[in-house]
């Protein structure tokens, strides 16, 4: 499905390429209209959303077994919201655009959002509920886009700057960026392999992983380090895209089943058809001009957080009426 993504992507647009066409300028590109439109126009698009494709939906993989709520997803955990503050103040206040300095202010920023709605959680004695989990996202999120859209306001230059990336789009991007997401993609598959089994057993309850080994601790900070440089750098190159860490790893496990390690596997390549299909729909729905990829994730996303968090409350209240029988 990827592979076909991908060859739709480099034929589908403004101009359309015909499929044969699509496969001669990749193989033997002559610098004819057929190989200009490929290469220099939707061939880094593409490579830009399957990069941050496989970063969301392993950050969202991440996210859920440390979190053990399958609600768990870094756009609605203040992650995405942290990371844009920290962009918008970067640019505002110091001038900075350069990718690499955005990358490491907004994973900054995304730390921090999820350090403090983890906190709030745990204060609240309810470390693993969903809702109170997800209502904490909300809140911080809400708090932090006002912060954001003061900022914005307050700067016609910031808010033009902000305006175009907020939305969240692969179109019209850097293509140097590209060339910072692959060590970052690199860094985070690798420790995140590492982490694949203590994660698994993390799963079973912190005292079993503990009992079997596992540096329950170590694992925490390795695994947020790992949700917060994927999304950070994700969202300071494309903007906040919500949702594929919520959706991928569900629709995952439908077809391979809740092992760990071959769900994060089936991610990185779950997470770039996502993406790859959400822009290509972006692009036929509204011509002659195009939905941005964010705003189609979010149509998606949606409504299977609805659905998630009703049959999760079903389940609930059906484990509490057998407790009241017994």
């Amino acid at each position: 499905m990827l592979l076909v993504l991908v060859g739709v992507s480099l034929s589908i647009g403004a101009q359309p390429v015909s499929p044969p066409a699509v496969l001669a300028a990749v193989m033997h590109p002559d610098g004819g209209r057929d190989s200009i439109i490929v290469w220099r126009l939707r061939m880094p698009r593409t490579v830009l959303a399957v990069l941050i494709g496989a970063l969301l939906a392993t950050a969202g993989v991440v996210m859920q077994a440390l979190t053990r709520n399958p609600l768990a997803e870094p756009g609605l955990l203040g992650v995405n919201a942290g990371a844009s503050l920290a962009v918008v103040i970067a640019v505002a206040a110091f001038g900075i655009s350069g990718t690499g300095a955005l990358m490491g202010l907004a994973s900054v920023g995304a730390a921090g959002g999820a350090i403090v709605v983890m906190f709030v959680t745990a204060r609240s004695g309810h470390r693993t509920e969903s809702t109170r989990l997800v209502l904490a996202g909300a809140a911080l999120t809400a708090s932090l886009s006002s912060v954001t859209g003061v900022i914005t306001l307050a700067d016609e230059r910031t808010f033009g700057d902000y305006r175009s990336w907020v939305i969240g789009s692969v179109a019209n991007r850097d293509p140097g960026s590209t060339a910072w997401l692959l060590p970052v993609l690199l860094v985070v598959v690798l420790v995140t392999g590492l982490l694949a089994r203590p994660l698994e057993l993390l799963g079973m309850g912190t005292d079993t992983a503990a009992s079997l080994g596992v540096s329950v601790s170590l694992t925490h900070v390795l695994g947020f380090a790992v949700v917060t440089l994927a999304c950070g750098t994700a969202t300071a190159v494309v903007g906040p895209i919500t949702f594929v860490g919520l959706v991928v790893p569900h629709a995952v496990r439908l077809l391979v089943g809740n092992r760990l390690p071959i769900v994060l596997c089936a991610s990185l390549v779950g997470g770039p058809a996502l993406m790859l299909a959400a822009d290509i729909v972006g692009r036929v729905i509204a011509p002659p001009g195009e939905l941005e990829v964010g705003i189609v994730t979010a149509f998606v996303g949606a409504p299977v957080l609805i659905a998630l968090a009703v049959r999760r409350k079903s389940r609930t209240d059906a484990v509490k009426t057998e407790e009241r029988s017994l």
